[in-house]
């Protein structure tokens, strides 16, 4: 599967590694694993460094009123995106457009930098 979430409940993490092209079932997919295990406030560790988003416009704004559902009664934790080159950089920032949810993200070249950015948020990741 182009997408795998591991929920860590005992860290209030979810760590996500996704691999190759992405396309919004995917991303619903994990989405939905994400809300039936009540783990929307955890932190989400999303590790794309060899993701190739394949989802156009339509997709972006279905992603976005999908996570409107959610957010209208779920907080999100804080998202840290491990990314490299200018495609995953660009995806990543028309996410968090589309996203309606409040919560701080931020995108990094390195797991060690988004770990130790969301222990600053709260969340230590051990690692």
């Amino acid at each position: 599967m182009p997408i795998r979430w591991e929920i860590l409940h005992d860290q209030k993490l979810v760590h996500i590694v996704a691999e190759g092209p992405i396309v919004l079932k995917e991303m619903e997919e994990h989405f939905d694993a994400i809300v039936v295990a009540n783990a929307m406030p955890y932190a989400k560790l999303f590790d794309a460094r060899t993701a190739i988003p394949s989802y156009d416009e339509h997709d972006l704004l279905m992603m976005g009123a999908r996570l409107s559902v959610y957010t209208a009664t779920l907080d999100s934790g804080p998202l840290a995106m491990i990314a490299d080159g200018t495609p995953l950089e660009l995806a990543f920032r028309r996410f968090i457009n589309v996203s309606p949810s409040k919560r701080p993200a931020a995108l990094f070249k390195t797991e060690e930098e988004a770990r130790a950015w969301l222990a600053t948020r709260g969340f230590p990741t051990g690692g």
